[in-house]
């Protein structure tokens, strides 16, 4: 079973590459067209030349430059969504709605 091992991880990190350059746009392709990309992952897979190229220089990778990675439940001045208890507006509605109040 371990002999095997090499050859899946190679054909892991294959997948990973075509998948992950499919699924990129356009834009965020660096240095040649998406399609060459395809095509130089496929070509050269076996050997991992292309799919390490792809993971190295082939994406724009987005993250802060030296810092850690955000926690997915970091919140920032744009974000979108917020939980009910950090909402002030939804806070609000629940003092205005509350019987006890009155």
């Amino acid at each position: 079973m371990l002999r095997y091992l090499p050859f899946l991880l190679v054909l892991a990190l294959w997948i990973y590459a075509f998948v992950d350059c499919l699924n990129t746009p356009e834009e965020e392709v660096r240095h040649l067209p998406k399609v060459v990309w395809v095509l130089v992952i496929l070509l050269f897979g076996e050997v991992l030349v292309g799919p390490v190229a792809w993971l190295i220089s082939g994406r724009v990778r987005h993250g802060p430059a030296g810092g850690p990675a955000p926690s997915p439940w970091h919140r920032d001045a744009g974000a979108g969504w917020v939980a009910p208890d950090d909402n002030p507006e939804f806070l609000k509605s629940l003092e205005k709605d509350d019987p006890k109040q009155d």
